[in-house]
């Protein structure tokens, strides 16, 4: 003979019943395809679930966890990036500010351009990009080669383009641009007939190290490394570069310990840069 279960009665809000409705079908606590919240009562009674706090993490935790998102988004791991955001919006402890961040990162974090260039870089397929930059100015380019980089813990869109219009480049490099993906919030990107260019444009760079730096110049962009030579040691570093910008960026650091020995154009770029630098001072 069966027992009858006892009733209970629950004082809560509509939205509150609501929320509790929502927990039980995430949970699987159903009768059919209709949330229970009896069954969700019951497991909770019986420790099937555990209950926790969720307002005991540390402020520490909270920004250590915001900085990861941020960082794990800018070199492209996106859904990663997005787990930590819906985790933080779970928490009592994420603020008002911190939550209208969140949930519009959700919304916007892999926006249809993004897709939509993703597939023309993998079909091979030129395509134009309208865009807005840091100074809300407009920009239309035809990308005719592209390729998602990290740069200085950053992504960007690094692409070749059939305008060369405001770019301070040398000539052989001006139709290169660099796009930070961030600043990018709203691209309308079409298909155009025109052929893919196999690679961006590219100048072979010359430039050598000295003192202890010969010793310890990190390998990106993949250059070829030349064998220790004199006393004091130097040695020849030779690099293919798609923008002058970034490599002037990377070997600024190094001061009178780098010299850049060809192409003559881009050495003197360099060489006009540092005569205005030295003018300022």
């Amino acid at each position: 003979m069966s027992r009858k279960g006892q009733s209970i009665t629950l004082s809560v809000s509509e939205q509150d019943k609501e929320f509790l409705e929502s927990l039980a079908v995430e949970l699987g606590y159903t009768w059919g395809d209709k949330p229970n919240i009896s069954k969700l009562i019951t497991a909770i009674a019986r420790k099937e679930l555990t209950i926790a706090l969720n307002n005991d993490w540390s402020k520490q935790r909270i920004e250590s966890l915001e900085q990861a998102r941020k960082l794990l988004f800018d070199i492209g791991f996106v859904a990663h990036s997005q787990e930590i955001a819906r985790l933080l919006l779970e928490r009592r402890e994420t603020i008002i500010p911190q939550q209208n961040e969140l949930q519009q990162f959700l919304a916007t974090a892999n926006p249809m351009w993004r897709t939509n260039i993703d597939g023309y870089i993998k079909r091979q397929q030129p395509f134009r990009l309208t865009y807005y930059d840091v100074a809300e100015r407009e920009w239309h380019l035809t990308v005719l080669h592209a390729t998602f980089r990290i740069i200085e813990k950053h992504q960007y869109l690094v692409c070749t383009c059939e305008e060369s219009e405001g770019n301070q480049d040398i000539p052989e490099l001006k139709h290169n641009w660099v796009l930070r993906l961030d600043r990018i919030q709203e691209a309308v990107v079409n298909p155009v007939q025109l052929p893919w260019q196999k690679d961006l444009d590219l100048v072979t760079v010359q430039f050598r190290l000295y003192g202890n730096l010969a010793f310890h110049y990190g390998k990106e962009d993949n250059p070829m490394i030349g064998e220790i030579e004199g006393d004091p040691p130097q040695r020849t570093i030779t690099q293919k570069i798609y923008s002058t910008f970034w490599f002037f960026r990377r070997i600024a650091p190094y001061w009178e310990n780098c010299v850049i020995i060809s192409p003559d154009r881009v050495r003197e770029y360099f060489k006009g840069k540092v005569q205005t630098l030295y003018g300022k001072y």
